[in-house]
């Protein structure tokens, strides 16, 4: 129990140092957000319009294109994503990616590396990115998968590694084992828009 209170100190504090080192411009009224993933932003397990791209766009005032594909894995996103980001242009990433891998238990190094070079897609282009973590799939859910702090850290991305591990925590917000309900995706619609303003993009 004490370890699993160290790892969580030590994920808050990662998350902590990289909000404080990067901050957003802020995104122009008619700014683009282009949510990219796979099953989490497609929105499986909500109803229509429930999805967390289209209720961020409510909340934001912004376009958000959902552009999640489900069962798609971090090698499959890592081809995908250049071709989206040329055609979108848009002013910010969302990125909520390397679910599918931790469920079919790919090598962590290669979700690693394919998540950084999603990431250095959209450097390469000035757009900003802000990665959502995601929990190792078991009986509990006690926190993201280290890879994402540890990304978050040495590509100083904006990352909220605590919200996706909360909800499919809850029984009451998620509509199957790993994805959320109505209520889920609001809650994750809900805190990238908090993170968003914290970071001065909204």
């Amino acid at each position: 129990m004490v370890k699993k209170w160290i790892i969580g100190l030590a994920l808050l504090g990662l998350m902590a140092c990289n909000k404080e080192t990067s901050k957003l411009s802020k995104l122009p009224d008619d700014g683009v957000i282009l949510a990219f993933g796979d099953s989490l932003t497609y929105g499986t397990g909500a109803t229509a319009e429930h999805d967390y791209p289209a209720l961020l766009s409510a909340l934001s005032g912004r376009e958000v294109i959902n552009e999640g594909v489900p069962g798609e894995i971090s090698s499959e996103g890592r081809q995908r994503l250049p071709q989206l980001l040329d055609e979108y242009q848009p002013h910010l990433l969302i990125l909520i990616h390397g679910g599918n891998d931790i469920l079919r238990q790919i090598n962590v190094e290669e979700t690693r590396a394919n998540l950084k070079a999603m990431i250095a897609e959209a450097k390469q282009r000035n757009i900003p990115t802000v990665m959502l973590g995601i929990p190792k799939f078991g009986l509990v859910f006690l926190h993201s998968a280290e890879v994402y702090a540890e990304l978050a850290q040495s590509e100083q991305v904006p990352t909220d590694l605590e919200t996706l591990p909360a909800i499919l925590s809850s029984n009451d917000l998620k509509s199957d084992t790993v994805h959320p309900n109505d209520r889920g995706y609001q809650k994750l619609a809900e805190n990238i828009a908090a993170l968003l303003r914290e970071q001065g993009a909204l």
